[in-house]
């Protein structure tokens, strides 16, 4: 039973832009904080960004910071990463994940993983 479902992934050109979505149910989305992770060919998996449930608090690493937006839309169970100025060193699988709570800047006691969808940025 997928939980939650990233969309929006492809190839673009670096300095290009992405959207990404992901969609959840009323279980895996209502009341959770969301964040987005990502993982890069022989690399371990990196935290990108969180949002908190009423939307008011985003949080990024410091590698995205200015060029990445997270936004929710708790309306529609769905949560975004606007990705602009991609750099080729952004190649990588997008996740998204619901958890409990945001500490330290960090999305922490995760309930919940996408599959995650392929960003490829070319030089």
């Amino acid at each position: 039973q997928v939980q939650l479902v990233e969309s929006g992934g492809g190839l673009v050109q670096a300095g290009g832009s992405l959207r990404l979505a992901c969609a959840g149910s009323e279980r895996t989305f209502s009341g959770y904080a969301m964040g987005w992770f990502r993982q890069a060919p022989g690399k371990e998996r990196e935290f990108v960004g969180a949002i908190s449930w009423s939307g008011g608090n985003t949080y990024y690493a410091d590698s995205v910071k200015g060029r990445f937006t997270i936004s929710r839309d708790n309306t529609v169970n769905t949560m975004y990463l606007q990705m602009n100025s991609l750099k080729p060193e952004d190649t990588a699988l997008y996740y998204c994940a619901a958890g409990s709570i945001i500490t330290l800047g960090r999305l922490r006691g995760i309930d919940y993983w996408g599959q995650g969808t392929q960003v490829t940025v070319s030089s």
